[in-house]
């Protein structure tokens, strides 16, 4: 029985390493055994492998199994390096396998990555700092109590989120840490439970002083010694510091309970990308403060770039026409867009519509996130690619997708159709019609998840 023991619980490199030498020797799933270093250790160099070498020979696996792999790392089930073994020894002979969705090993992977994705969607979503300290000496500080092993793959949104501010995450595992240049990890602070906001503080500062002396105080400063895991270079946040003029806006709201209306607010000079340079206005969300369903489109149009006000324009026509045939009152749906400023290319008097780029739609995304914390809905509908993308944070294909619920964090859910622009730009009318009808049957699901029937044809 080979014993490999990987440095520490998200240690995708030793894994990997150990993994392709067991492989390589022909090393059965039934003969390995995997085990994660005590934390209390030194770190070691590299991966306890059962040879003193990798031996020479090569072998390919799909590069999706690799991203796979990646996320599942991060899952706390410790049968996770077993199954990923697993995974790697089959695909050797079925190349195919991942694409089996019935197969059992498969199928736990898949759940097993979801699970993941969930929980880091979680903690964007719901963490908030806390000022402690005055002025030079504040820093911002938030608990959090994450399911899985996420904080290092996290950390870095945050980074670039609050590239102005010094913040600590405190969890029971492991802590980050940024001083608006380093991420830096420590050991947790126990499993003792989530501290109330009132002790938050007191909870910081007894952590802070083991990991902060005094004697230290006078010394430069260095990465705390337990920081070996991950110390990453966030130069590009920095930069961004300093290009930046939302960042006090953010650090104001990284603090405080936000509204729709308070959004609304701040968004009205969002520079955080350059669209808003020849947009007439921002155009943001609209719709009851508490709607159970949240609808996200691409970007406003030219007609409601003018008319400041979301899907107003003749695709606002036909989805108010497609959702009172499935049975959804639009009084109650709050309507946004992925992308808050219009974008286009002009030509003479007329302004052409011009599909936002990645970039814009990350940039803009973090709107989006803070309007689903303020509605905390049931229901995400995303109208479109561009929309889906914003949601799932990753670039989401329409067909395969469309139709079905899908979990996002929190107990919401979502569901994907096409954009009602697209029914407008069908020449065949009768291609139009069968479209529509999709349509109207996708926006269905959703009457029917908030128990309203449709309506009757």
């Amino acid at each position: 029985m080979h014993l490999i023991t990987l440095d520490n619980e998200t240690d995708f490199d030793g894994w990997r390493m150990a993994a392709r030498a067991l492989v390589l020797h022909s090393v059965t799933t039934a003969e390995v055994n995997w085990t994660v270093r005590d934390h209390a250790q030194d770190p070691p160099s590299q991966a306890a492998l059962p040879f003193p070498k990798v031996p020479e020979g090569r072998f390919s696996v799909p590069a999706k199994f690799i991203e796979l792999a990646r996320t599942i790392i991060r899952h706390h089930d410790i049968t996770r390096f077993a199954l990923l073994y697993r995974l790697l020894w089959r695909l050797r002979h079925h190349h195919d396998l991942l694409d089996n969705v019935d197969d059992r090993d498969v199928a736990q992977a898949a759940a097993m990555a979801s699970a993941v994705r969930r929980d880091e969607q979680r903690m964007l979503d719901t963490l908030r700092f806390h000022e402690i300290g005055r002025e030079r000496t504040s820093r911002y500080v938030a608990w959090f109590a994450p399911e899985h092993h996420i904080v290092e793959a996290v950390a870095p949104s945050f980074a670039r989120r609050y590239a102005d501010m010094p913040w600590s995450i405190l969890t029971p595992d492991i802590c980050a840490h940024f001083d608006g240049s380093l991420i830096s990890f420590t050991e947790g602070v126990g499993e003792a439970g989530a501290p109330s906001e009132d002790r938050l503080e007191e909870t910081w500062r007894l952590y802070a002083a083991n990991l902060f002396p005094p004697a230290r105080l006078h010394q430069k400063a260095q990465p705390p010694k337990r920081s070996w895991q991950t110390i990453e270079r966030m130069s590009d946040a920095a930069g961004e510091t300093q290009t930046d003029p939302d960042a006090a806006m953010r650090r104001k709201q990284a603090t405080s309970v936000e509204t729709i209306e308070t959004l609304r607010e701040q968004a009205a000079t969002c520079r955080a990308c350059h669209l808003w340079k020849h947009a007439t206005q921002t155009v943001f969300g609209e719709g009851p403060s508490h709607a159970p369903i949240m609808m996200v489109g691409e970007q406003p149009g030219d007609k409601e770039d003018l008319a400041g006000l979301p899907f107003v324009g003749p695709a606002g026509q036909m989805l108010d026409r497609a959702m009172e045939e499935a049975g959804i009152d639009r009084k109650k749906v709050y309507v946004t867009n992925a992308v808050k400023h219009f974008k286009f290319v002009p030509r003479g008097k007329i302004r052409l519509h011009q599909k936002p780029n990645t970039e814009e739609i990350r940039a803009c995304r973090q709107w989006y996130e803070r309007e689903l914390t303020a509605l905390r809905p049931k229901l995400v509908i995303a109208l479109g690619a561009t929309a889906a993308q914003c949601v799932f944070g990753k670039i989401t294909p329409i067909n395969k997708n469309r139709g079905h619920l899908i979990d996002l964090a929190e107990g919401a859910k979502a569901l994907v159709t096409v954009h009602p622009s697209y029914l407008l730009r069908l020449p065949d009318a009768d291609a139009k019609a069968r479209e529509y009808d999709r349509f109207v049957e996708d926006l269905k699901i959703a009457a029917a998840m908030l128990g309203k029937p449709a309506r009757a044809a």
